[in-house]
């Protein structure tokens, strides 16, 4: 399947699984179908594009037991939870274990349809989020030391002036060890400067050294 966003139908019921490939198919989305949670994590592979849309109510693995261990392996696909009427509480526990929606039986369309779309287009937001960050990780990594303690105090929002006391420098040699970082990030201003480093902060990387 490679990369492809595909939406995972997690189900035990035939008919339903049948009735959702054929929604979704027809809205022009790749399906993959599995009769169970087990059987979706023991056949699919780590790093997969995508959403799933699986039953709360399931044999076995429920929905529920199905949200932590696919948080235990890593997966992180949005999850859309299919509940009846009498679960709402189950859904509120899905939401808790890192479910995005839940969605009523029985469902409309329309509706259910609109929260897969919404579920693949966080996701591929989010890869796309991640690729940038460890593209500009390895940005940063080419800085040399003195590049990254001039990145960290811009960042901090200080003057050249102030870098310069600090690091015991000149505000001519900040300007130049400025350039070089400007240039190794490939940023066009310092807005976009600050932008990569907050960036690469926030998906788990330091973006300069104390």
């Amino acid at each position: 399947m490679g990369n492809e966003a595909i939406v995972h139908v997690v189900d035990d019921d035939l008919a339903v699984r049948q009735s959702l490939s054929f929604l979704l198919a027809s809205d022009g989305l790749p399906v993959r179908l599995h009769q169970s949670a087990s059987a979706f994590l023991d056949t699919v592979e780590d790093g997969l594009t995508g959403c799933i849309l699986t039953d709360v109510r399931m044999p076995g693995v429920d929905g529920i037991e199905f949200l932590r261990r696919l948080k235990a392996r890593g997966f992180t696909m949005p999850v859309i939870v299919m509940t009846g009427h009498a679960d709402v509480p189950l859904a509120v526990e899905a939401m808790k274990q890192g479910a995005i929606d839940f969605i009523e039986k029985p469902f409309n369309d329309d509706l259910l349809l609109t929260a897969v779309r919404i579920g693949l287009d966080r996701h591929q937001r989010e890869t796309q989020h991640q690729a940038q960050s460890v593209e500009i990780a390895g940005r940063l990594k080419s800085l040399s030391e003195r590049e990254k303690q001039v990145l960290d105090r811009l960042v901090a929002g200080k003057a050249n002036k102030v870098i310069a006391f600090e690091l015991d420098i000149s505000p001519r040699t900040v300007e130049i060890y400025r350039a070089n970082v400007m240039t190794k990030m490939r940023a066009g201003s310092l807005s976009e400067l600050v932008r990569f480093a907050l960036l690469v902060e926030n998906g788990g990387e330091t973006a300069a050294r104390p």
